[in-house]
């Protein structure tokens, strides 16, 4: 009883779910860095989604696979599976008893699918949703499942969502490959805490942000020392000269606060983690 669209872009693979079902993050998406993404809904059955990958793996392409794996499912027509291989291959499958409305939209490297859905509007604007919005994978899989919940979403109401992105060896320190992997398991708006969450991981653990959005420690030296002296980290009258004891004191805070995967080996600081400093300093 779930919206949700599996797909990748050739390199990450992920899933978006949403559901009026306590903790569905735990239940429909199966992922796996260079091989693909599975959902696996409507009474699931979190072994097809195993099986699946597993086929995956093996170079088997997504239909198959998903037919392989329903044909050993005695109650294979009420499951509702998306399934999507690293190289592109997009199949769903809706079983005949999944209860109305139930569908699938299958696209270039996704599927779009649900049931008990307000009705077969809510996958077409994820659909759409997904192949016009811009960015990477999971800012597509979001934008996906936000329209989805625009256009119905579930008819019984909201409760949980999450999205899962891999990427390999794109996640903490580039030594995992969870790129993304958030759940909010019960919510009276699962949709808008999604995205309240997202941004804090965004700040904390991706590593994509402009280019362009930097500050030269030289410029701001006086301000960072201040934030940093009202947060405790710097002990000294702000001098405006970026030392040694700036930068260890901006550096004990970034740590402090989880962002040593925003640490900068030159000059400069990035603006999202300069912005967050500041305002962190005014709140205490």
């Amino acid at each position: 009883m779930t919206f949700s669209i599996v797909a990748t872009d050739g390199v990450d693979v992920g899933v978006a779910v949403s559901s009026k079902f306590v903790a569905v993050g735990a239940f429909v998406p199966h992922v796996e860095a260079s091989v693909g993404a599975v959902a696996t809904q409507c009474y699931a059955n979190p072994r097809l989604g195993k099986l699946i990958l597993a086929l995956m793996r093996q170079g088997v392409h997504a239909k198959e696979a998903v037919e392989r794996a329903v044909a050993q499912d005695s109650e294979r027509e009420l499951r509702q599976i998306g399934a999507v291989d690293a190289r592109g291959n997009a199949y769903g499958f809706t079983g005949r008893q999944c209860p109305e409305y139930a569908g699938h939209v299958v696209g270039s490297g996704y599927v779009a699918l649900g049931n008990i859905l307000a009705g077969p509007q809510v996958v077409e604007a994820m659909a759409k949703a997904f192949e016009t919005q811009r960015g990477e994978l999971v800012d597509k899989l979001i934008a996906a499942l936000e329209a989805g919940e625009r256009a119905g979403g579930d008819r019984r109401g909201k409760q949980s969502a999450a999205v899962v992105v891999l990427r390999p060896g794109g996640g903490y320190l580039g030594l995992t490959d969870v790129y993304v992997d958030i759940r909010v398991d019960d919510h009276p708006e699962p949709m808008a805490e999604l995205k309240r969450i997202f941004k804090i991981w965004e700040l904390t653990l991706l590593q994509r942000d402009d280019p362009r959005d930097v500050v030269l420690k030289k410029d701001v030296a006086r301000e960072v020392q201040e934030a940093l002296r009202r947060l405790g980290f710097y002990k000294k009258e702000p001098t405006g000269v970026w030392d040694e004891e700036t930068e260890k004191a901006f550096r004990d805070w970034a740590g402090y606060e989880n962002f040593e995967n925003k640490i900068r080996g030159d000059d400069k600081i990035w603006g999202s983690l300069y912005r967050y400093l500041i305002e962190a300093s005014r709140r205490s």
